[in-house]
């Protein structure tokens, strides 16, 4: 069996082949990034005549195109993260920096990290994370508006105060629309204040709309998540999106440690102990987090779990840990019957309250 590595760029590829069970280099290919250049590879795959199985460099929005082809075609894809690739690079004995030695430095992390998830096509879940992040770049272009906004508006009004948020709320900008336009003396930086104004309306405008959007597409696809106390469309969009389909992941606890909730062992000697996990994908880290801080608030088999914790001699950081370890295992369950149910039936579950 080989296993071919790529390093995917915006303008071409470049895939290495070597024998899984000794490390040796097969080959070598670099193709244009293009429909055409992605045929060439996997025919020059299929000329090899072995099994294969492809580890791609998880550079989504430059990697997304060839998984996607190479998935349509029955190819088995893996996604190796960056940094794994990058220490790679570092153990080898071939010294510098190519497109070629990244390729291999891929193929060979994927040797040292044979249990990856493998790489799915993404329907819905593709769908909802490609909405949830078009909503985030929003909110980040309106908070740029809003910081502008404020400096504008400080020159002009010194006296004004604008709480927290309050850029987010129609009140708010209808009531600084009117004291713009009641401004005399200083019509370039009115004109600019009013023009960021029109502006914060209409990135919130469609944020809302988004965030409705989502909710229509998470009730329609995971109506089980919603029904988990403390995840709101917002967190259960991003939990699937960055799982991307539970199926890549064999058991809950490879999920919880692709999500850095599951503790990092650190024993010596006959001392067993563990630390946090700082590593794994964040977001999802994020999201669960979430969850867990408003369980803790307000949710009694919850709060009733942390004082069990803290009753153990464990912190309240330390029970919030363990919380999220609990629904990181939660989660898991409930994208596997969301996975079970798409399988069976069509018709989306009503809404009822899931204890954790």
């Amino acid at each position: 069996m080989i296993v071919i590595g790529v390093d995917p760029h915006k303008r071409s590829h470049t895939a290495a082949a070597v024998e899984r069970a000794t490390g040796e280099l097969v080959g070598e290919r670099t193709v244009a990034a293009r429909e055409r250049g992605q045929g060439e590879l996997l025919a020059w795959a299929r000329s090899l005549d072995r099994e294969r199985v492809w580890a791609l460099e998880d550079c989504r929005h430059v990697s997304s195109r060839l998984e996607r082809f190479l998935l349509a075609r029955g190819e088995r894809v893996v996604r190796v993260p960056p940094k794994l690739m990058a220490g790679a690079r570092r153990g080898a004995r071939r010294r510098g920096k190519s497109d070629a030695i990244d390729a291999l430095s891929v193929a060979r992390a994927f040797l040292r990290e044979p249990d990856l998830p493998i790489a799915m096509l993404a329907g819905a879940e593709r769908e909802i994370r490609l909405l949830a992040d078009h909503r985030e770049d929003l909110v980040g272009e309106r908070t740029r508006i809003q910081n502008r906004l404020r400096w504008h508006l400080h020159d002009l009004e010194p006296e004004l105060e604008i709480p927290p948020g309050a850029l987010d709320r129609f009140r708010w900008l209808d009531r600084l629309q009117a004291l713009l336009q009641a401004c005399t003396g200083q019509g370039v930086q009115v004109a600019i204040a009013s023009e960021l104004v029109e502006r914060c309306r209409e990135l919130t405008q469609r944020i809302n709309e988004l965030e409705r959007e989502l909710e229509l597409v998470l009730r329609s696809e995971a109506a089980e998540l919603l029904a988990l106390v403390g995840c709101g469309t917002l967190t259960a969009a991003k939990l699937m999106g960055e799982v991307a389909g539970v199926g890549r992941f064999g058991a809950e606890a490879k999920l919880a440690k692709h999500t850095g909730t599951a503790p990092l062992e650190a024993s010596s000697g006959e001392r067993q102990r563990h630390r946090l996990n700082r590593s794994g994908n964040r977001q999802l880290n994020c999201a669960l987090h979430r969850i867990a801080v408003t369980q803790a608030r307000i949710h009694q088999p919850a709060r009733a779990y942390l004082e069990r914790k803290q009753a153990e001699g464990k912190s309240r950081r330390e029970a919030l840990r363990c919380l999220k370890r609990h629904l990181a295992r939660t989660v898991y369950r409930t994208l596997k019957e969301i996975e079970r149910r798409k399988m069976t039936s069509t018709s989306a579950p009503a809404l009822e309250p899931a204890l954790t």
